[in-house]
């Protein structure tokens, strides 16, 4: 299957990382939202977020995604993923929380696309209740 997918994680502790190209940058405590989609013809929607959900990529040298390298810091955590099978609504998902967010993580998760960014810093309130189908 394919689709859009929505990432809620949270980030327990105020974190300097390094997130690939992008460079080391900081992130506050709270809740961020990612979006991403799988509409490839390698990796399904279902794999793209088991992929999101192992712990260990780090260990394999696997880091392709901006939020592989946020998701492997070890005070970060996956709190709910909300799916849209078949849509590819990423861009008009990512504007929509935009509107919303504290802050954008400019350049984040949106290297083929002309949005700002495709993560989303919320603060102390999770943006799970903007994501109702």
């Amino acid at each position: 299957m394919m689709g859009t997918y929505v990432l809620v994680a949270q980030l327990k502790k105020y974190s300097r990382m390094r997130i690939g190209k992008l460079g080391n940058l900081i992130f506050p405590k709270g809740y961020y939202c990612y979006v991403g989609s799988a509409f490839g013809k390698v990796m399904s929607l279902e794999n793209r977020i088991k992929r999101h959900k192992k712990l260990d990529k780090d260990k394999k040298g696997k880091l392709k995604w901006h939020i592989d390298y946020f998701l492997t810091n070890p005070n970060a955590s996956i709190k709910k993923i909300v799916t849209f099978n078949g849509k590819k609504i990423e861009c008009k998902i990512s504007r929509m929380l935009e509107k919303h967010a504290q802050l954008p993580i400019n350049g984040f998760g949106c290297s083929d696309c002309k949005c700002k960014s495709h993560f989303y810093y919320f603060g102390e309130e999770s943006c799970e209740k903007l994501l109702v189908k």
